[in-house]
């Protein structure tokens, strides 16, 4: 299977930043203390933070900081290009080492992942039939479409990425309920 839409690989001074945490962490606070650093070293401000999920958690950044954001962690990704109905959210995902999120779709988003730190697994599929499990590393970008089904896997370490919703419905923008699971290991 060709691996879907992806964007060009270029440097990142970000990366930098993030290679300290050693990604070993035996316990996840300590981990989530460190990245919150980071952000706040960068000037982002963080609205929410989830450290709850059984897979690992993450971070909402204030929506008015997405084009800093995107300056950050998408190379300067122009977040007008990124718009389908006016508004974005980027986060901070952390997943922890062999643990999966459900397999699941939105249909109110669309989103973009950028790895930031450690090598993770992400399975797509326009169906609910998972396809093989491709390999992405720090830089890697993928983007999915609204309605794709999508799953983010924990390898030997954990795994933090930068992502950006791209909300499809001005009306009703996406939310964390905007979640449909089609399968998941935490039986939620």
């Amino acid at each position: 299977m060709i691996f879907p839409r992806p964007m060009k690989k270029q440097k990142k001074p970000y990366i930098s930043r993030f290679k300290r945490i050693t990604m070993t962490y035996q316990a996840k606070e300590e981990l989530f203390k460190e990245i919150e650093g980071i952000l706040a070293e960068q000037g982002f401000q963080i609205v929410q933070q989830d450290q709850t999920r059984p897979w690992g958690g993450f971070f909402v950044i204030e929506e008015s900081q997405a084009q800093q954001f995107a300056n950050t962690y998408f190379n300067g990704l122009d977040v007008q290009e990124l718009k389908i109905s006016g508004k974005l959210s980027p986060k901070i995902l952390v997943v922890a080492p062999g643990k999966r999120l459900s397999w699941q779709y939105h249909h109110r988003r669309a989103e973009i992942w950028q790895v930031v730190r450690g090598v993770v697994g992400v399975v797509t599929s326009d169906t609910d039939e998972e396809h093989e499990l491709q390999i992405l590393n720090p830089g890697d970008v993928i983007r999915l479409n609204q309605g794709e089904r999508h799953r983010l896997v924990g390898l030997d370490e954990w795994g933090v990425l930068a992502e950006i919703w791209q909300h499809t419905d001005a009306d009703n923008p996406s939310d964390e309920d905007d979640i449909v699971r089609v399968q998941d290991d935490f039986g939620r």
